[in-house]
């Protein structure tokens, strides 16, 4: 399973900004190692946002983002304490969803 993401939310003037550090190799499997063998494809697919279980975001990803993805996205709303969580696929099967408090 993949570590854990670091998400930041605040609100401000009815306004919330969503900040999302994802941890993923993100390979294209277009590199080769240093034995020269081709490093197979791995990268997330699918990115949900939810605010209090409304989906607020919702994108596909593709080989060529890079690795440990950078993530910022604002939606009208929220309040402090209201719950973001955050989800993703990837072309392995692997999944996670982790969750901040707006602040």
């Amino acid at each position: 399973m993949a570590n854990p993401m670091k998400i930041r939310a605040a609100n401000k003037d009815g306004v919330t900004e969503v900040k999302v550090l994802i941890s993923h190799e993100m390979e294209t499997g277009q590199r080769k190692d240093a034995a020269g063998a081709i490093v197979p494809a791995w990268f997330i697919t699918e990115l949900t946002a939810k605010h209090n279980d409304k989906v607020v975001l919702s994108s596909e990803f593709g080989p060529s983002v890079s690795k440990n993805p950078y993530l910022a996205f604002k939606f009208k709303g929220g309040a402090k304490g209201d719950k973001i969580v955050v989800s993703w696929k990837d072309n392995k099967g692997d999944s996670r969803a982790d969750e901040a408090a707006i602040n």
